[in-house]
């Protein structure tokens, strides 16, 4: 059951998803600079660690894609550590 393919609508929607859940992990850490309060803060840093799990498993899922696409493996470096 593991081995079957994506139709090509599903990949076409997963693709879009992994494409929204990275704008959202990138605007996550890109917010984290400019907020002051330290539970906000900890919850933004929650969600880009979830993200970024999300992020795996969607990737995982995508390689039964039709037209799989290459995931690179240089990642570029966070503006905020």
């Amino acid at each position: 059951m593991d081995n079957q393919k994506l139709a090509d609508h599903e990949s076409l929607d997963l693709h879009e998803v992994i494409n929204f859940k990275t704008l959202c992990l990138a605007k996550s850490k890109l917010m984290q600079g400019l907020v002051f309060d330290d539970d906000l803060r900890a919850l933004m840093q929650k969600d880009v660690e979830q993200s970024m799990q999300a992020l795996g498993e969607l990737q995982a899922v995508y390689q039964r894609a039709p037209f799989e696409s290459p995931v690179p493996q240089n990642r570029p470096t966070p503006i905020i550590n």
